[in-house]
């Protein structure tokens, strides 16, 4: 019997995967007023990411295929760690030197994806996700510390590079 709790997260894992896709898209595509990979890559680059076309193409696609992951409830913890990573990255090359608010270009909106991500993985897709079926399927601590740790492995080997 599908609950609250399951269209709840079909709710979250829907709104915020496809968002998080249609962000990616916009990197690589430059799908719903987005710059494209080539002026992305010129912006990569600019941040020290070298060269900037590669990396804008992984970071977009870390966007992409994690936000379909999360939205489809499908290889969750995998989707998961990649949005981490991504935004591990962006925090740290982008938004850290200008505090916590937003306002100010500040970290508010990476931790929250972040943590949105981390949590999807720790409480799991829900009934209604492709997921389901398999072992991570229900999320749990294991999950959980595989979606935050590959996120911060990838998101501290792309920073040393």
């Amino acid at each position: 019997m599908t609950t609250a709790a399951d269209l709840g997260l079909l709710l979250l894992r829907l709104t915020f995967g496809l968002l998080m896709a249609a962000h990616g898209a916009q990197k690589v595509f430059g799908l719903f007023g987005g710059h494209g990979l080539t002026a992305t890559g010129k912006g990569f680059a600019a941040l020290g990411y070298h060269p900037g076309k590669l990396f804008a193409v992984i970071g977009g696609m870390s966007e992409l295929l994690g936000g379909l992951g999360l939205a489809l409830g499908l290889l969750t913890p995998l989707a998961a760690a990649a949005l981490i990573g991504v935004m591990i990255n962006a925090m740290v090359t982008v938004t850290a030197a200008h505090g916590l608010w937003e306002t100010d270009g500040g970290v508010e909106y990476s931790v929250c994806i972040a943590v949105v991500a981390l949590a999807v993985a720790a409480i799991g897709p829900g009934r209604l996700a492709a997921d389901r079926p398999f072992p991570w399927g229900n999320g749990g601590g294991k999950e959980a510390a595989f979606a935050l740790g590959l996120g911060g492995i990838a998101a501290a080997i792309t920073l040393s590079l």
